[in-house]
């Protein structure tokens, strides 16, 4: 088998066999393939695309490039929830315990942010103490014990994705459907849970940012864990805003302590609800979505996602009393107002552009070895399509650099379009993907 006859022939646009594809992983990750053979791979694989079947192919080969995460001894039918990442994203900080609290195992490996967007091991290291790095014997034990872990990724998972996205960040082969669903789908198989629930954002502070393209992606991963025999579903929502009101990590911390102690009010709280409850139809827990909600709505009026929360913390080492007294988390310097000097209607507020603004402020990194200032951020007073009278907050800035805050101040006033209010409302979720096929809303 030889390099140069698979590019030929996925150039000139035919479908790739299995053992073609098993050839080209291994032996790029074993360092036996040079990058400008696979960059031309990539590019032909770019243009002329790959089908279902060389899709789920490629995730495969990319799972058998390095160590699975077993979790059969594990009691139950354990669930995990991926999220293409956003801005105030902290639906594993709230679904997670939601989801324990329930009976039903919630065994997650999250990632750390990067860029405009946030990552859930870093809002949880915002609880001093609290450890991300566990053993799979710790994840199997504290898993039988509290139904909940969330951990970072061991690291010899899909060493073929990570080289592979390397290679297509430099060559600008990133944007293609196959290849990012298997990237993504590849680090999830690999760990060991029986159903998936796959949170696809779409708009100006996700990866996608089309809707039409984001249900393509949805329906391709969905696809590929039903393929590799997991029970997988997937929810295209929006993005276009940041998700609930706080957008860094100790603010994202306490946004998730109030939910969990009942606050219903936002965005966050329903797209948790609408995740959870598919999760528990998925585990078997209830029959349909509406009664997996209802169950959902019980476990936060009797306090025990809470009290969940707290035993997350616990396990992991953290220090509860910061869970059980939110005030006891980082804390910024300064707290600065962002007042509006119009009347009217928030029109839009662009999601990427407000992460910038925390990252700007040290809520985020650059690079993987930037330092992060735990405290800072922003919290939203005013969203899209919320009414905003002159003089009023529209958000508050959380900075330990008095010069900072002030300069993101201005960036973040003039972020906020106000005007005559939108015709049509706002959504919250887009679409419903599952083995059925399509639902839109």
């Amino acid at each position: 088998m030889r390099v140069y006859d698979i590019i030929k022939k996925k150039r000139d646009g035919y479908p790739l066999t299995s053992e073609e594809i098993n050839y080209i992983v291994k032996n790029y990750t074993d360092g036996k393939i040079p990058d400008y053979q696979i960059s031309a791979l990539l590019m032909a694989i770019y243009f002329n695309k790959m089908n279902k079947r060389e899709t789920i192919d490629l995730t495969r080969a990319m799972i058998n490039s390095g160590d699975r995460v077993d979790l059969s001894q594990i009691k139950g039918i354990k669930v995990d929830k991926h999220s293409t990442g956003g801005v105030g994203d902290t639906t594993t900080i709230v679904l997670g315990p939601l989801i324990a609290a329930c009976g039903v195992p919630f065994v997650k490996m999250s990632g750390r942010g990067l860029g405009h967007t946030g990552g859930t091991l870093d809002k949880l290291e915002s609880i001093s103490g609290f450890r991300t790095e566990l053993t799979i014997e710790e994840i199997v034990n504290i898993s039988n014990k509290i139904n909940i872990t969330i951990s970072s990724q061991t690291a010899n998972i899909t060493p073929a994705d990570k080289k592979l996205y390397s290679l297509r960040d430099v060559t600008a082969t990133v944007e293609n459907i196959s290849l990012i669903a298997s990237s993504i789908m590849s680090k999830k198989l690999a760990i060991g849970s029986d159903a998936i629930i796959l949170d696809v954002k779409v708009g100006s502070g996700a990866f996608m940012k089309n809707i039409d393209e984001a249900i393509k992606l949805a329906e391709e991963m969905v696809s590929i864990g039903l393929g590799y025999g997991r029970e997988t579903v997937a929810l295209v929502t929006n993005m276009e805003e940041p998700l609930g009101k706080a957008v860094g990590n100790a603010l994202e911390v306490r946004e998730a302590i109030e939910i969990l102690r009942g606050d219903k009010y936002s965005d966050l709280y329903e797209l948790s609800l609408q995740l959870g409850s598919r999760l528990l139809v998925l585990a078997k827990r209830v029959e349909n979505e509406k009664e997996g909600r209802l169950v959902l709505e019980k476990v936060i009026e009797s306090n025990k996602a809470f009290d969940k929360l707290v035993e997350l913390v616990q396990y992991q080492g953290g220090d509860i009393r910061q869970i059980e007294n939110p005030e006891l988390l980082p804390k910024a310097r300064y707290i600065i107002e962002v007042v509006s000097d119009k009347e009217g209607y928030v029109k839009s507020l662009d999601a990427e552009e407000v992460g910038r603004c925390a990252l700007m402020l040290g809520a985020g990194r650059d690079t993987m070895d930037s330092a992060i200032d735990y405290s800072a951020g922003i919290v939203l007073n005013k969203k899209i399509d919320d009414r905003v009278e002159i003089g009023e907050p529209l958000a508050y800035i959380h900075s330990n650099d008095k010069d900072k805050g002030e300069k993101v101040r201005g960036i973040l006033k003039n972020l906020y379009q106000i005007g005559d209010k939108n015709k049509e409302p706002k959504k919250l979720i887009y679409g419903l993907i599952t083995k059925e096929g399509i639902k839109l809303y």
